[in-house]
């Protein structure tokens, strides 16, 4: 689990555990490989060891053939140092790392840099180079170039083992939107993209959804999160009519911008009693229309998440409600 302003403390069901940089290393015990989730990162501004140095001190320390999930933490100066270095690190290992299930591309708390300022890249590599990957995620930020930088790219990949796909963004692009939804993943059960606001780059349209709400790509697929929207009554209402819901257990339309308009899209499209959960945490809906969705789920068995949590409306001139967006991950 993480917060915006915490590192990961697990992943893959293993205990974090931060493989120190040189300096600090002696002494240090080295748990069994296989034993924890390695983070890899250092705190902004002190590091001195470059993280592909730290990250082939870690396969030389321990059995990598072993290593079973990895935490990729802080490579440099994050808004001004693309992370391709690391890439190019892990594609080098890549033969060593056959033991490999899980990978968190981005373990960074808001202190350290904010989401919308975390540059990234073409994530795919990272993925299609490990066969018996299953669960990959990554955090990233603006998603449009700045300079130095490059923004989130996922052009579709086929991935036969990946069952857990997690996009945490300030604002994804319809690209990437069209890359997961255009890509192979027939052992996936779990994708949770964030899709984030305009300001910060998120210029995805539903159109770019159509490839990930048709599901014919993802037969396995059991729980969708299209989380932290600006535009999440739309989303809502294409959600009400899009066949991949007819296969989930869990539904997951949390952090974003979600009013009573969308909250009777989703009601009023295909029917949702089939779900175990629907999460509608952070949202903008009425008393009248919490009590509305409660009476048609909960009553049927659904676990139903309507905390309004940290949502804040500001009033326009009008003095109607105006939805703020949240800009990074509550929680995770």
């Amino acid at each position: 689990m993480r917060t915006k302003d915490d590192h990961l403390t697990e992943l893959y069901g293993l205990p974090a555990f931060t493989f120190p940089e040189e300096r600090d290393s002696a002494g240090v015990t080295l748990p069994e490989a296989d034993a924890v989730a390695w983070r890899i990162g250092y705190e902004r501004g002190t590091g001195d060891e470059r993280w592909k140095d730290t990250f082939e001190r870690l396969c030389a320390a321990v059995d990598s053939a072993r290593i079973r999930a990895l935490i990729i933490g802080i490579w440099g100066d994050l808004e001004d140092t693309e992370p391709d270095e690391v890439v190019s690190a892990f594609l080098d290992a890549q033969d060593r790392l056959t033991g490999l299930r899980s990978v968190y591309f981005g373990d960074i708390t808001d202190e350290e840099c904010r989401i919308s300022r975390i540059g990234q890249t073409d994530v795919t590599p990272l993925i299609a180079s490990c066969p018996a990957l299953e669960e990959f995620s990554v955090r990233a930020g603006e998603s449009y170039d700045r300079e130095g930088l490059h923004p989130l790219s996922f052009p579709r990949l086929r991935h036969d083992a990946l069952r857990r796909l997690v996009v945490e963004s300030a604002g994804l692009r319809g690209h990437v939107l069209r890359g997961v939804g255009e890509s192979e993943l027939p052992a996936l059960e779990h994708l949770e993209l964030w899709l984030g606001a305009r300001d910060d780059g998120g210029d995805g349209e539903i159109a770019d959804l159509a490839g990930i709400l048709s599901g014919d790509r993802l037969p396995r697929l059991r729980s969708l999160a299209l989380r932290n929207s600006e535009m999440q009554d739309e989303v809502a209402a294409a959600v009400g009519a899009a066949p991949v819901v007819a296969g989930l257990d869990v539904l997951d339309l949390s952090l974003g911008t979600l009013t009573d308009a969308g909250a009777e899209a989703l009601l009023g499209g295909q029917p949702l009693t089939h779900l175990r959960k629907l999460d509608l945490h952070h949202n903008y809906l009425s008393e009248p229309m919490r009590q509305r969705v409660r009476n048609a789920l909960e009553l049927a068995g659904v676990e139903v998440d309507l905390d309004p949590s940290d949502a804040e409306t500001e009033v326009d001139g009008d003095g109607v409600p105006v939805p703020s967006i949240s800009v990074g991950p509550l929680t995770y």
